[in-house]
């Protein structure tokens, strides 16, 4: 079990905070709106309203204690400003929500470890999902790597993952298959693709692109 902080109770930072705290998680909340902190008070481990742009409001939480802090503030100064303050506090490991590119690279030089991108990230993700008929998921690892969720083609059923040799064609590794009745991690070069299979294939964007296509 690991310790979080999510600040900021917006949309994302509640969908964090609840979904971690739901995998098992200990999860402190802060946010300056009294209505939020209660919203979610009965779901995350403990909640408070403060304002975390104020240094003291953050050494009293113990910021060192988290594995991570999620910075979900909205306010383009504020992020800034918590993310510069956390990592004088010595915080582990922090990640930010980004608005656009700019923000992006200015928590970045600020000393952010990670920087995310919820709403452009969930465009590009829905966008690939409309556009590609086989596609049930898509991941942005990288702007050069993804992560997609395929669902076997007619070319695919019946061949083994040594016949359909993705790696040399698109340079795609199939990290498992999901089945119906089970999920195969780590497949063997000689494991069948059947029906309805959906392969999680990991690689370079534009050969996966062409694995779409195919």
């Amino acid at each position: 079990m690991k310790q979080f902080a999510v600040i900021g109770l917006g949309r994302f930072g509640t969908s964090v905070a609840v979904n971690l705290a739901e995998l098992g998680h200990q999860v402190l909340c802060v946010d300056k709106d009294v209505e939020r902190v209660r919203a979610v008070r009965d779901k995350v481990t403990y909640a408070q309203a403060g304002n975390a742009t104020e240094e003291d409001t953050l050494r009293s939480l113990g910021i060192r204690n988290f594995d991570a802090v999620i910075i979900g503030v909205g306010d383009l100064q504020d992020s800034i400003l918590v993310t510069m303050l956390l990592k004088e506090l010595t915080a582990p490991h922090v990640v930010v929500k980004a608005q656009n590119d700019i923000h992006g690279k200015i928590l970045k030089r600020i000393g952010a470890d990670r920087v995310v991108f919820p709403e452009r990230d969930m465009g590009v993700r829905l966008a690939h999902n409309l556009a590609a008929k086989n596609v049930v998921e898509f991941i942005e690892l990288s702007p050069a790597h993804i992560i997609m969720e395929v669902v076997a083609n007619q070319k695919m059923v019946g061949k083994t993952l040594r016949q359909l040799d993705l790696r040399a064609r698109f340079g795609a590794n199939v990290l498992a298959i999901k089945r119906q009745r089970g999920l195969v991690v780590a497949p063997l070069a000689d494991e069948r693709i059947g029906a309805n299979d959906i392969l999680v294939v990991a690689g370079q964007r534009d050969g996966l692109r062409k694995l779409e296509e195919s």
